[in-house]
């Protein structure tokens, strides 16, 4: 058979290759806002109980603490169950939303974020740190947005360049380059647990995007070394930002050998958890949380758990976040194409780390960074972000499940 317009005659060999060139042709469909279908329900289930058992596990460890500073004991969870109604409806309707028509926004939306982490730093310090921006009675963090931000630029990048992956500047510098100029914003806050998430976020991104490893080995000794000769340069700049960090250092390897405030938070933690045991004291007769353990409605609400529910509570809380991991990363290995594959990766690997990061801080495994355990901790900004983002992963599974190539 002959094809229309084959000038090199009749067969197999010009057969296909006109084919393939007349479909290159043909018109683009409208990418469809909505799509419709079955999406992954253990995935969906798993989400619940962690928002529901976060729920109950912060108005427990917050109830004296709103009381005695905001003269209400709901204060707290009041506003933590209006954010989780508002992240739940955003999470259904985000899966419903075709993720395909999230590429025209990744570029914006990594600019705002950028511009608003910019932003921080017109507000007053809060706590020492300048990471919040406040409009009128909102107050959120930027860092959040900036998150989900650069895993939507990755996955987009990284799926229409694929066969550009093994390229030192389009397979490599080009992702630490975007990572670098946000980090250069956040890291000043100063807020190194957002910079470690994203950093953790660039690197699986860029090793299950086809980065190769002698480049990431390269760039990165490169930029250690650049940052050693900067910190020199700058002594003075760097001691007066980030000796906190140095600090906490110092209270890391040894907190109870002091009796210096900075320490107080990490001992009492342990205590918390050393007192639950196996089974625990029982849920609601925590005692840390009666004003002794500072930030027991946030960062360090996971040491109450333990002291309430024990060992054995907080393995079950542990399992269900390693369930939900689990049925991330099956999401992204059942995607329909890569870009989904890749946003499916980069939202399962950024609430993997901060579950890791957040217990490994309460139990004293590494220094406070101050980072918050997803869907327990109190924050608006944080529970809504994170519930949208696992819609966005709900999406892709619909997506996968109901059109498989």
């Amino acid at each position: 058979m002959q094809y229309p317009g084959n000038r090199a005659g009749t067969g197999r060999t010009g057969g296909p290759t006109r084919y393939k060139a007349s479909r290159k042709a043909a018109p683009s469909k409208v990418t469809p806002l909505y799509i419709w279908g079955d999406f992954d329900i253990p995935f969906l289930l798993l989400t619940l109980a962690l928002l529901g058992f976060g729920l109950v596990m912060l108005f427990s460890a917050s109830y004296a603490r709103a009381y005695y500073y905001k003269d209400s004991s709901f204060y707290y969870i009041r506003r933590q169950i209006m954010w989780s109604i508002i992240g739940v409806v955003g999470m259904i309707a985000a899966s419903f939303v075709n993720y395909h028509w999230l590429r025209r926004f990744v570029w914006p939306l990594y600019a705002v974020s950028i511009a608003l982490c910019m932003a921080c730093y017109l507000f007053e310090a809060e706590n020492g740190a300048n990471r919040w921006v406040r409009i009128g009675p909102v107050n959120f963090q930027p860092s959040e947005i900036a998150k989900f931000a650069l895993i939507l630029l990755f996955a987009h990048l990284m799926s229409r360049d694929q066969d550009k992956m093994d390229q030192l500047w389009l397979g490599t510098a080009r992702y630490l380059a975007l990572f670098g100029a946000m980090a250069l914003v956040i890291l000043p806050q100063p807020h190194l647990s957002a910079t470690l998430l994203l950093l953790g976020i660039t690197l699986s991104m860029m090793f299950v995007g086809g980065s190769k490893i002698k480049h990431l080995m390269g760039l990165g000794m490169l930029g250690v070394s650049g940052m050693a000769i900067i910190v020199l340069a700058m002594p003075t700049f760097f001691a007066e930002r980030f000796n906190h960090v140095l600090t906490r250092l110092t209270y890391w390897l040894d907190p109870f050998s002091t009796t210096d405030s900075g320490a107080y938070q990490t001992k009492q933690s342990l205590m918390a958890i050393g007192s639950g045991g196996l089974l625990g004291v029982g849920l609601g007769e925590s005692r840390q949380k009666q004003l002794y353990l500072p930030e027991v409605q946030n960062d360090f609400i996971f040491a109450i758990v333990c002291e309430e529910l024990g060992f054995v509570g907080a393995c079950l809380i542990i399992i269900l976040f390693a369930l939900l991991i689990w049925r991330g990363y099956t999401i992204a290995l059942h995607a329909k194409d890569r870009f989904g594959m890749l946003i499916a990766v980069g939202i399962t690997t950024q609430i993997g780390m901060q579950v890791m990061l957040n217990i490994a801080v309460v139990t004293n495994t590494i220094p406070n960074t101050g980072i918050s355990l997803p869907m327990f901790s109190y924050g608006g900004t944080s529970l809504c972000m994170i519930l949208g983002e696992l819609g966005i992963l709900l999406a892709v599974s619909r997506q996968g499940i109901y059109e498989k190539e």
